[in-house]
């Protein structure tokens, strides 16, 4: 693909959309607001809930979430409540932990405390988390659809001392939840591949095994439907999208076809700096063509992997390490347009809270609202989708920026590569990790899966 960017906005024009009021999208800003919208968008549904998230944790946040859940299901029999996890994610323990049941022990308590049960079901995209998860997103409730990345824990509802930022938008269009219900159902629900996760037996991965490559398939093929409109003056364009995989993915051509748009400005988010080929490629032309880019980031320490040289190490605090050598090397490769301010790479923290960005604007006049991570993994292994708007008349500049001006609050804008801490500064067991990583060249294989 090498569009030019009249070329590039062609494209966009004719992709199916339905027409938005922009009065009818809310942005939150805080993760304490999505975890109270949440609860109040449960307590006034009437019709339906669903909810897709990687999973619904075993902790305070998931299980208040879960109890009203529950509670409105016994108020309402009737309510269609369906939650939608990753399979693999939901029957494990946190990362480290001991082997347990994970979250589906949750799921069976309150099955089996409750007379009317909710289906919580178990996607599995591959016959192994590390591989491939359920990364899709969005919580519907009747005709709102609630849109972020974040799961629903602890942390990401900031229901104790910490929380992990996202991005959070409150949508009101009876058509888009009817079609991203209308995918649920049809795609993911309708597949044999998808099982209770209440349910005390359940079948074991192996015996799923060709079902999964069924519904690999199936989702690789598979779009959300919906009758086009024609966006109205002074509503903004509405596209829903979704991608699996690297051949055919949807998601993944329209991001590049929305970089390749870019006259003016992009400002991308992505909590793991490890950009996919084809994204680092198109912001390298952008660059060269002029365009300002601006590009937030989690500082290390804002990382969800992050450990403190204090704590006991393990493997795994050797990632947001790893992140940081990519993120040094991309701002080491592009000082000349760091040095000439069109190339602006802000490192978020605050205090010791997490960050989970992600999506982009492109000029005035885009915005992509998404889970993916932008990185290798999401581009290829994992089930990602997310909405895009068209907004030619500019209508959301306002809360656009109001948007940045909360995700920009906490960052901090390097001016030299040379401010990145390189290898050299990291704690003994961390540098000891990485440079076995490099010795046995694994660095590669680790930035295609993380």
């Amino acid at each position: 693909m090498n569009l030019k960017p009249q070329e590039s906005k062609e494209q966009l024009s004719k992709l199916p959309m339905l027409s938005q009021n922009p009065e009818n999208i809310k942005i939150l800003h805080t993760a304490a607001d999505f975890r109270y919208e949440l609860l109040k968008q449960i307590e006034n549904a009437q019709q339906r809930i669903y909810i897709v998230a990687l999973y619904l944790e075993n902790d305070d946040a998931g299980r208040e979430i879960f109890t009203a859940l529950y509670e409105a299901k016994q108020k309402n029999p009737t309510l269609d409540i369906n939650v939608l996890v990753d399979w693999h994610r939901a029957q494990r323990g946190l990362i480290g932990a001991e082997k347990s049941d994970g979250n589906a022990a949750l799921y069976r308590e309150f099955s089996e405390k409750y007379e009317h049960s909710i289906n919580v079901l178990g996607v599995p995209v591959r016959n192994k988390e590390v591989f491939g998860v359920l990364h899709l997103k969005g919580f519907i409730f009747d005709d709102t659809v609630v849109y972020s990345g974040a799961s629903l824990n602890d942390v990401y509802l900031a229901h104790k001392e910490k929380y992990r930022f996202d991005r959070y938008h409150v949508l009101n269009n009876a058509l888009l939840a009817n079609s991203m219900v209308s995918f649920i159902k049809k795609t993911l629900i309708a597949s044999p591949a998808v099982n209770c996760l209440s349910q005390q037996n359940r079948p074991d991965t192996k015996s799923l095994k060709p079902e999964i490559k069924e519904l690999r398939k199936q989702l690789g093929l598979a779009n959300y439907q919906f009758t086009s409109q024609t966006r109205k003056e002074g509503e903004v364009g509405i596209t829903p999208l979704v991608g699996l995989g690297r051949k055919g993915n949807k998601l993944n051509n329209y991001i590049r076809t929305l970089l390749a748009s870019a006259t003016s400005e992009i400002t991308i988010c992505t909590p793991y700096f490890n950009f996919p080929k084809p994204i680092a490629k198109e912001l390298k032309k952008a660059l060269r063509r002029g365009v300002k880019v601006t590009v937030i980031v989690g500082d290390k320490t804002a990382n969800d992997f992050y450990i403190s040289p204090e704590e006991e190490f393990k493997t795994i605090a050797g990632l947001p390490y790893l992140y940081e050598i990519n993120l040094r090397n991309f701002a080491k490769a592009n000082e000349t347009y760091i040095a000439s301010r069109q190339l602006s790479l802000n490192l978020w923290k605050h205090e010791n809270n997490s960050f989970h960005l992600k999506g982009m604007w492109v000029d005035k006049e885009y915005t992509l609202i998404t889970g993916s991570n932008l990185n290798p993994r999401a581009w290829k292994l994992d089930l990602e989708n997310g909405l895009l708007l068209q907004d030619p008349e500019q209508l959301l500049v306002d809360t656009k920026q109001a948007e940045l001006d909360v995700i920009l609050e906490h960052t901090q804008l390097i001016g030299s590569y040379k401010q990145i801490d390189k290898l050299d500064s990291y704690p003994v067991e961390v540098k000891k990790l990485i440079k076995r990583i490099k010795r046995i060249k694994a660095d590669h294989i680790l930035n295609q899966i993380l």
